[in-house]
């Protein structure tokens, strides 16, 4: 499932997912095959490279995969525009080119896990190769048991993909949202995931967990997953 050459497609889509008053601007893109071309194959979860073609600066720089193997005509990303190359394609032209090589890593393969229960858990733009497995579950649901989704952002201003995972109710899928700053209008969890994960008290027995996020919430995470009864063999992460 490793695509080891590079070769290009083209910036199809880009919608910017942050409200006006948020300081972090994060937008998802897609990118589609040149005319004539075909999608690479893709595990849930796994990542590529993308550069522009003929320039060096920014550099190319890896980004997950938001959309899934059913999704046959582009690939998604959720991107937080900080610097580098994800500020550059926030401003390219649609249409233009962009270098990619992969997919790669081992993403989220639970093809060996069905009928086990599901726990997907990340923070902020670590929800992107989230996203791309709970997309994959929907199409295979019959084939699992109890799918819970724990996602963690800074401020409801921070919150992404809101409407998308609403809808996920629709597809008896659990979303479970914490804040780290909380306020008044708010009446879910405070505080992070991992808080919420051990309130709910899931049993390790039966359940698969997918992590996706940066290292310290990783870690976290993980300790917490072990103190419910979690073994390493059911914690996954895609790379």
């Amino acid at each position: 499932m490793q695509q080891s050459s590079t070769y290009r497609m083209q910036l199809k889509e880009r919608i910017c997912l942050t409200d006006a008053a948020c300081d972090e601007q994060i937008i998802k893109i897609s990118i589609a095959p040149l005319p004539g071309e075909s999608l690479q194959p893709l595990v849930s979860g796994q990542y590529v490279c993308m550069g522009i073609p003929q320039l060096k600066d920014p550099a190319p720089a890896y980004f997950a995969v938001a959309s899934s193997p059913y999704d046959t005509d582009a690939y998604e990303f959720v991107i937080k525009c900080t610097s580098g190359m994800a500020e550059k394609l926030a401003e390219l032209d649609l249409e233009s080119q962009i270098e990619v090589e992969g997919p790669m890593g081992k993403g989220f393969d639970l093809s060996g896990f069905k009928g086990k229960d599901i726990i997907l858990m990340g923070v902020g733009t670590g929800i992107a190769p989230l996203r791309s497995v709970w997309r994959t579950l929907i199409q295979e649901r019959e084939n699992y048991g109890k799918i819970s989704i724990y996602a963690g952002f800074l401020s409801t201003f921070h919150r992404l993909l809101t409407d998308e995972m609403d809808e996920l109710a629709d597809h008896n899928i659990d979303v479970s949202i914490s804040l780290t700053t909380g306020h008044e209008d708010w009446s879910g969890p405070v505080g992070y995931v991992q808080h919420a994960l051990e309130d709910d008290e899931p049993s390790g027995e039966n359940t698969v967990v997918c992590l996706a996020g940066m290292s310290a919430m990783v870690d976290a995470c993980t300790e917490t997953l072990h103190n419910l009864g979690f073994n390493d063999d059911h914690i996954l992460r895609n790379f």
